[in-house]
């Protein structure tokens, strides 16, 4: 185990199955040590909630960055602007990011968006039902939480189509493993058109203010200095790129779950009430979000664990999910499972604004497809082509008929 490094642990033939990876490291190196990346994985699901909670980890500050990485986020606007976000700043910036969108997600107004999100699911399917096959991924699982984030966010109608029909995030951004230089030429142009056009609305807004989560961001930044301009753009671009990826990921990963386990597929078709709970049971079997990374603030020892500041930890939520001394038979797809309480939103203040929106998402767009397709067929739920991403998992399409 001493001699593993990033390379050989995140393989294609890994992100395509990482859970016997996952179980090896759980049961032979639970925490595992590569000083050469100054870096320590864990992979049990303790450890993981401790270090996700703990006031002493958090996310490396200039101060713990070379020169060279210094120069490298100076000189890629994907990498600056990424910096810029709630995502890996700490308290108080964080503190402060956080509070402006809190309360467009909490639980009241999130759920007064299930008809809206019904509806979108119903459109959808009627949009492509007598194609009789095609890939879900563009026709469904993309453009669903798509629209959603365009509607909290305000997004003109005109401007969706090119939402919905391609991405302008690269989930390779937020993985631990170095970009090439063309993907981050790609990761660049792609922030840089998303700055712009965010840029463009929040000055429309700022002439003609509307009732959405842009508005609202915008006169927080002008009434109250809240925001600086930049801060206000980049914060907007994770929004919508945080508000969709995961979702896409985790209704593409629960299709592949059902359809190889016709069981619990057919229990699912028999009894739609426990969708609620299938989806939690979703989220714990095969996680959207796979890892998280955090570094220690101070000189801490965590976990049995002495870590000096600036070392970072990379916490595998994907294995924790799968830990059997939490859970039962934790291989197993079982959309009955009760109680199920997944890592894979995060935890302490970086868990997952959007958590209860991706839930009610999947819940009634997996629930429409499953009333509206009955004799839905996935083309090759054993080997789909996935997305060649470690932070990120789902799979790039999903060729069906029905």
């Amino acid at each position: 185990m001493a001699e593993m490094s990033l390379e050989s642990i995140f393989t294609p033939e890994i992100i395509a199955d990482p859970y016997p990876m996952y179980q090896m490291l759980r049961e032979g190196s639970p925490i595992l040590d590569l000083p050469d990346a100054n870096l320590v994985i864990f992979s049990r699901y303790q450890d993981i909630q401790t270090i996700l909670r703990s006031k002493a980890m958090g996310h490396e500050d200039e101060s713990m960055l070379t020169e060279e990485q210094l120069r490298d986020i100076n000189a890629n606007i994907a990498l600056r602007n990424l910096r810029e976000t709630m995502l890996l700043r700490n308290p108080p910036d964080h503190t402060r990011l956080r509070a402006l969108v809190v309360k467009a997600f909490d639980a009241r107004r999130v759920e007064a968006m299930r008809e809206r999100i019904r509806a979108i699911s119903h459109q959808l399917i009627d949009d492509f039902i007598e194609r009789k096959s095609g890939d879900l991924v563009k026709h469904f699982t993309h453009p669903l939480p798509v629209i959603v984030i365009c509607d909290m966010l305000g997004i003109p109608e005109a401007d969706r189509a090119e939402f919905v029909g391609g991405t302008r995030i690269s989930g390779r951004l937020i993985d631990p493993s170095p970009m090439t230089p063309a993907e981050l030429a790609d990761a660049n142009a792609s922030s840089a058109e998303s700055a712009a056009y965010f840029e463009n609305l929040c000055d429309e807004r700022r002439a003609r203010p509307k009732d959405d989560l842009i508005t609202a961001l915008v006169q927080s930044e002008t009434e109250h200095g809240h925001l600086s301009r930049h801060e206000l753009t980049t914060n907007i671009a994770l929004l919508f790129a945080a508000g969709h990826e995961t979702t896409v990921n985790l209704m593409g990963n629960a299709l592949l779950a059902l359809y190889r386990n016709r069981d619990q597929l057919q229990k699912l078709q028999q009894d739609p009430t426990l969708m609620p709970q299938a989806v939690e049971e979703f989220l714990r079997y095969d996680s959207s979000v796979q890892i998280t990374g955090r570094a220690a603030l101070e000189d801490v020892e965590i976990c049995g664990v002495k870590l000096p500041r600036g070392r970072n930890t990379l916490t595998l939520l994907g294995a924790a999910n799968r830990d059997p001394a939490v859970f039962e038979n934790p291989d197993s797809l079982d959309v009955t499972r009760d109680k199920v309480k997944p890592m894979s939103f995060g935890g302490g203040i970086h868990l997952c604004l959007g958590a209860q929106l991706a839930r009610i998402e999947a819940q009634e767009a997996l629930a429409a497809l499953l009333q509206r397709l009955p004799e839905l067929e996935l083309d090759d739920p054993i080997n789909p082509t996935w997305k060649q991403t470690i932070t990120l998992r789902g799979p790039k399409v999903l060729p069906a008929s029905w």
